[in-house]
């Protein structure tokens, strides 16, 4: 059963990964001369992770 907290630590990470994708997308973009290409993927990529990073710190959690 997941607390507030671990919730909390979930969505956190997803905005980190979406913030950070944004960014690395973004670069992409302007390197590639594809923004509207760049920020879909970058987005993508960052929910993912975020997604990903939030579940691992859930595990780290529950094994203390």
């Amino acid at each position: 059963m997941k607390t507030k907290e671990q919730s909390k630590t979930k969505e956190q990470s997803i905005g980190i990964g979406i913030a950070l994708g944004t960014s690395f997308g973004l670069l992409f973009g302007l390197m590639m001369d594809n923004i509207a290409l760049g920020l879909p993927i970058g987005m993508a990529v960052g929910i993912a992770l975020g997604a990903a990073f939030g579940d691992s710190k859930q595990d780290q959690q529950e094994e203390k």
